[in-house]
């Protein structure tokens, strides 16, 4: 048996996780830090699952945390790829009404984006043909958002990797089975290991609401999983995408609705689907299905349904999307011409770790950080996660008590 001891324990090796490693190293690199992975390797989950989209900032409400950490996050995830060569598709995003009622919520959009410091400008007919030729504008006005970009998702993960061993940050995989001691800053694991830390930070994604709980924090929260499906364009069939294209969104849920990205492999994927998952790791069929968190899933979104118009609308536009006939409805709505022959499903699916508030019986919109004894948690860090994650790191250990 061994007994690690280490100053900086982070359980979670996906993006934020690394990302935190990343900032300690720069700014303590005295502090030992070692990294606790259930799984064989980095970003197997939410992290490497991403679509890769590097947000502009432009849907978040200003006094939000992600409003204040995606547009610089960006920007400094973006540098680091081009310094470490990672491929970067520099090709903006278009923001369409798919119905003309929702026309109104563009300019809601911009200025939302231009207070968040996002570059974006209305577009007209014209604009829109030159950038999306196969996409639909009901209203003959959409946003233009030059600065976002795609990355593979995967390579900057490894990439982040690779740096942090080379800085001499541990790594334990294969850790699922652990405990927490009691009155002792210590994680023991179910082969007798032990690791002792001076502080602990939880970024387990899916998670982390369970590990919270392991520590006191957060006990008002649990975790709803939100399945995000792909379907892809064939290669023969007659669409070419440059740009990202977008519906206008319900700013009311955090859903931003099936849309198109192009990606650096080339492919073009249409996704993600918003729809109930059985299981924090329920990818495919009755793999890693939760009988009991799936109906404590269905109680919350039945009183959510119940009590949030919003949710009903989410509910009635969103929720079956994983169905063909729905899916391909919902693409169309901004690809008018596109039929199920010119489209494929995709190997690409993910969970969306989704915090849930069981006292105010509402989805958590926003990122939300939790500090414990000797631990901080990390318990919502969904979308923009991965766009802000070196800022979103650089917030959490400005705001960890470890680190005043």
């Amino acid at each position: 048996m061994s007994h690690i001891t280490t100053d900086i324990c982070i359980m979670g090796a996906g993006i934020v996780g690394l990302s935190v490693a990343y900032q300690i190293s720069k700014r303590y690199p005295l502090l030992s830090i070692t990294i606790i992975e259930k799984e064989s390797d980095v970003g197997m989950h939410s992290s490497g699952r991403n679509s890769g989209i590097l947000h502009a900032g432009l849907y978040y409400e200003p006094s939000s945390l992600k409003a204040k950490v995606c547009v610089s996050g960006a920007k400094r995830l973006k540098e680091w790829c081009k310094e470490e060569k990672l491929q970067v598709m520099e090709c903006g995003k278009v923001v369409t009404p798919q119905k003309p009622e929702l026309d109104k919520q563009l300019e809601v959009l911009v200025e939302r984006g231009r207070a968040n410091g996002a570059t974006v400008e209305l577009i007209d007919k014209k604009q829109f043909s030159e950038l999306v030729p196969d996409g639909h504008t009901s209203t003959g006005r959409a946003i233009w958002s030059p600065d976002t970009c795609v990355v593979k998702p995967m390579q900057v993960i490894q990439k982040l990797k690779q740096r942090l061993q080379e800085g001499g940050i541990d790594f334990l995989f294969f850790q699922e089975q652990w405990k927490v001691a009691e009155n002792s800053k210590q994680i023991i694991f179910t082969d007798g290991n032990k690791l002792s830390y001076d502080h602990l930070i939880n970024c387990t994604g899916l998670q982390a609401d369970k590990v919270a709980h392991q520590f006191g924090v957060g006990e008002k929260y649990t975790m709803l999983p939100f399945k995000g499906s792909y379907w892809q364009v064939k290669k023969n069939a007659p669409f070419k995408f440059n740009t990202n294209l977008y519906p206008v969104p319900d700013l009311e849920v955090p859903f931003l609705g099936v849309h198109v990205t192009p990606s650096v492999d080339g492919v073009t994927y249409l996704g993600p689907t918003a729809t109930l998952a059985m299981g924090r790791e329920n990818y495919r069929g009755f793999q890693g299905v939760e009988p009991l968190m799936t109906l404590n899933f269905l109680r919350h979104m039945t009183l959510q349904v119940i009590t949030n118009k919003r949710m009903r609308n989410y509910v009635y536009n969103q929720a079956f999307d994983w169905t063909p006939k729905n899916f391909l409805n919902a693409i169309r709505a901004i690809i008018p011409k596109i039929e199920m022959g010119h489209i494929e499903k995709s190997s690409k699916v993910g969970i969306r770790p989704q915090l849930y508030d069981k006292k105010k019986n509402e989805l958590v919109q926003d990122f939300i950080m939790l500090n414990g004894p000797n631990s901080t948690h990390v318990v919502n860090a969904i979308s923009p996660a991965f766009t802000a994650s070196f800022e979103l790191a650089d917030y959490i250990l400005d705001n960890s008590r470890y680190f005043d």
